[in-house]
């Protein structure tokens, strides 16, 4: 199955910049065969680069990178070779980038009507419909209307962007994970669909840690809550000084803090209930700085991290795009492979499947160097749609699959929860006595819900359409229903370190034996060999080695986290590992099949660009706040009203020349703004200090709302710094797109919730069910499909195997 799972798959990618083609390179990745269709200009990223070399015939290191192993075509989309190509294909791809017009779109329904069987899929910064679709928007300007940008940075500091593109990385492995289903499902029916992504949304999803949410759990649930709880924050511990750079940290459970005030020699603290919160820790900044500061800064950064692993603490050291190479465990990992012809490193592809390291990278094409070669072969054999009755095709892409989901906190319950939207029939696996810790976030609404521990907003999200089950796996009768659960289940998911399961005696070989045909992905933090085998890792740990916190934060402050992408990010990729590997089972593949699909090498993979220019180039990348190499001016305006500490934010984002030119129009063409240096990007570059203060006495006297609406008339990606509890009244593309669902839960009742970032045509919501309530389905699982009696399932509960509330309580 390696390297080939999805051969016979054909995708005609009409895609520029990053989200198109990190999707079509999964799928590349993967076996599929990509025709990239591209203008007589090229990619954009063919001539990018952020160092002086100009780039060879194969493109700049990010575009060899995102596009190697595909076919390249000089064409319009009404060419005869398109056209001809049409029938022959599965997937269109098309994603023009930002800052680009968004007008030039497919028409999807002509395209649909004349090609029933086509899947297309539709990446834009807004999603295809709604009163903001066409809009011009930048990464900088979507992380800002998506909330992201209100909650990162120092409290009265100017808040920062997450660095890295990150919202594009994370488009392009959704749209990888929304079109493999669908092409499944129009190969077995004929039937096709659109498919349609917002970067936005993206965006809210995995940076927000649904604050609107969580604002109205604070609020008791409030249908209107009265005041916005979330604000601008950094975490603490995080990414702190030593006596010799950074390491970072984090403390996302109780035990875990309690673990770090021992590695710092503060045992005394434990007892103080508000240094024990994350709120409290704030609240009390210089003090708790202080005291982590007295003991980290006389400490070397290798012995920190050797202590705190011994600890169980989620640790790491900083990595910038020359460490990470450097990096002990990905090098005995072969983390990173050379691209062909050693022109620089690039991590490899992020998942394993049996026990095998991914093909080695081909190389990227030049710019239509299949102009004469651009043909899928036959047809493969695809049912037609007026062959197949209605009645018989399942509404969503992978009912009839059942999964056993042992994963716990978000990445893990992310990728079952995707995989459960589509169909799958998941069952959540937790135990009483140690619930899913993600749980545990709803003690901080414990004066609004008695049954708090059903009150996290994330377990209300990644677990909507499960089933939940509760199983003590310390004692003999939970392991031996799970055993059982195993031999019923097509599929098995599981994200714990690797010695836990092994400690169960669930390895491999046990499982396979249990059942022979069974599909089990494993999602360890940091693989199932190295040296770091066993370390415990979560979002910001990855955020922290990979490099994505090395280009966070201010120019002249230290690294910061993006503050939860990886979680998600990690999810998609495994999800998407998932679907390639079943794949294999819908063309025949017999037996057992093992994936093991890192956080880790995810990580690496959306934040390539780092290592790419380092071991290209020798250029490091930095941090720069909320600038750009792409864009200049681009940065957070104070606007009308504005005070110290609670500004008024405008985010602004010129990309582009005519952008320039527009602003200039829009400020009446000030003297200073008709400089001829400022016609060019890197001119503005080199000027932005001096730019910057001109726009800020500008603004300051404006109101936003009124400079939004000025600025977005002439097309030019400007935004308010959305607060990210407010979204849900507050932005109307949001509104338009229904992209908060309300299932009704048990506790919480119909609480909004930000369901996917894309939507498929024919489909109205994603949400059929709340998430589960602890416990919950232990008759239907284990008395209907178990056939265990009203009786059993009493005795198991008396002796504490099964439960439906948190022991200890």
């Amino acid at each position: 199955m390696e390297g080939i799972a999805l051969k016979g798959i054909r995708v005609l990618d009409f895609s520029d910049q990053i989200a198109g083609p990190y999707c079509s390179k999964l799928l590349a990745d993967a076996g599929a065969d990509v025709i990239k269709v591209e203008t007589q200009a090229g990619d954009s990223l063919r001539g990018w680069s952020t160092h002086e070399s100009p780039p060879g015939p194969e493109g700049s290191p990010l575009f060899a990178f995102l596009n190697a192993g595909k076919r390249s075509l000089v064409a319009s989309p009404s060419d005869a070779r398109v056209e001809a190509l049409l029938p022959q294909t599965d997937l269109i791809i098309q994603a023009h980038g930002l800052a680009t017009d968004q007008s030039a779109q497919l028409d999807v329904a002509a395209l649909l009507q004349a090609h029933p069987h086509l899947v297309i899929l539709s990446i834009t910064p807004y999603g295809l419909h709604g009163p903001w679709a066409g809009r011009a928007a930048t990464e900088f300007t979507l992380q800002a209307e998506a909330g992201s940008v209100a909650l990162r940075g120092l409290m009265g500091s100017e808040p920062f962007q997450a660095g890295g593109r990150i919202s594009e990385w994370a488009a392009g492995a959704y749209g990888a994970v929304a079109a493999l289903p669908a092409i499944f499902q129009a190969r077995d029916t004929g039937h096709g669909r659109s498919i349609d992504l917002s970067i936005l949304e993206t965006a809210n999803l995995i940076f927000t840690n649904f604050s609107e949410t969580m604002n109205r759990l604070m609020n008791g649930g409030a249908d209107d809550p009265a005041e916005a709880f979330l604000g601008q924050s950094v975490e603490t511990p995080s990414i702190e000084p030593t006596a010799d750079g950074y390491v970072g940290f984090c403390t996302n459970s109780r035990q875990q803090f309690a673990d770090f005030l021992t590695l710092i020699e503060r045992p005394d603290l434990r007892d103080d209930e508000v240094l024990a919160q994350f709120a409290g820790r704030l609240m009390r900044f210089e003090e708790w700085n202080g005291i982590i500061g007295e003991w980290l800064s006389r400490k070397p950064s290798a012995e920190i991290i050797e202590r705190a692993s011994l600890l169980r603490i989620p640790v790491a050291p900083i990595c910038n795009g020359e460490t990470v190479l450097e990096h002990a465990h990905l090098v005995e990992r072969r983390a990173f492979v050379p691209h062909p012809g050693g022109r620089f490193l690039q991590p490899r592809r992020p998942y394993r499947i049996n026990d095998t390291d991914p093909p080695l990278p081909s190389s990227s094409p030049r710019l239509g160097e299949h102009d004469q070669a651009a043909d899928f072969g036959p047809v493969h054999s695809r049912e037609s749609a007026s062959q197949i009755e209605e009645a018989s095709s399942p509404a969503l892409p992978l009912e009839g699959i059942r999964i056993l989901d042992l994963t716990a906190w978000w990445a893990g319950p992310s990728a079952s929860h995707v995989l459960a939207s589509f169909g799958a029939e998941v069952i959540h696996v937790e135990a009483a006595g140690r619930p899913d810790g993600m749980r545990m976030v709803g003690g901080m609404f414990a004066a609004h819900y008695d049954e708090w521990w059903e009150a996290s907003a994330h377990f209300l999200q990644a677990n909507t359409n499960k089933l939940g089950i509760t199983l003590d796996l310390n004692k003999p009768q939970g392991i031996e229903l799970l055993e059982s659960l195993i031999a019923k289940s097509d599929a098995l998911v599981e994200n714990f370190t690797p010695r836990v399961l092994d400690n169960f005696g669930l390895g491999w070989a046990r499982v396979k034996e249990l059942n022979p045909n069974i599909l089990m992905m494993r999602m360890p933090a940091f693989g199932l060999s190295g040296p770091w085998r066993d370390n415990t890792g979560f979002a910001q740990t990855m955020e922290q080695l990979s490099g994505l916190a090395w280009l966070t934060g201010h120019s002249d402050d230290q690294p910061r986290i993006p503050r939860g992408p990886c979680d998600p990010i990690a999810g998609m990729h495994a999800a998407f590992a998932f679907l390639v590997a079943w794949s294999g089972r819908r063309e025949g593949a017999a037996g057992a099949c093992h994936v093991e699909s890192t956080m880790v090498e995810s990580a690496l993979n959306v934040a390539a660009e780092q290592a790419l220019e380092w071991s290209a180039n020798g250029n490091l990348m930095q941090r720069d706040g909320n600038r750009s190499p792409l864009a200049a001016p681009q940065g957070l305006y104070p606007c009308a009203g504005s005070e110290p500490g609670a500004e008024i934010w405008l985010a602004l984002s010129i990309a582009t020349d005519d952008h320039w030119i527009a602003l200039r129009r829009a400020l009446a063409e000030p003297a200073w703004a008709m400089d001829a240096a400022l016609d060019s990007l890197a001119g503005r570059r080199q000027a932005q200090d001096l730019i910057d203060t001109k726009l800020k006495d500008w603004t300051a006297t404006r109101d936003r709302s009124e400079i939004i609406e000025q600025l977005r008339a002439l097309d030019i990606p400007a935004s308010e710094v959305a607060n990210p509890c407010r979204l849900l009244e507050g932005n109307p593309q949001l509104q338009a797109r229904a992209y908060f669902e309300r299932p009704d839960h048990p506790t919480v009742g119909p609480m909004p919730v930000p369901s996917l970032p894309f939507r498929y045509s024919g489909i109205d919501r994603w949400f059929r069910s709340p998430a589960p309530t602890l416990g919950q389905h232990n008759p239907r699982i284990l008395g209907d499909l178990m056939g265990l009696s009203a009786e059993a399932l009493a005795e198991l509960e008396a002796e504490g195997v099964i439960g439906t509330r948190p022991e200890g309580l």
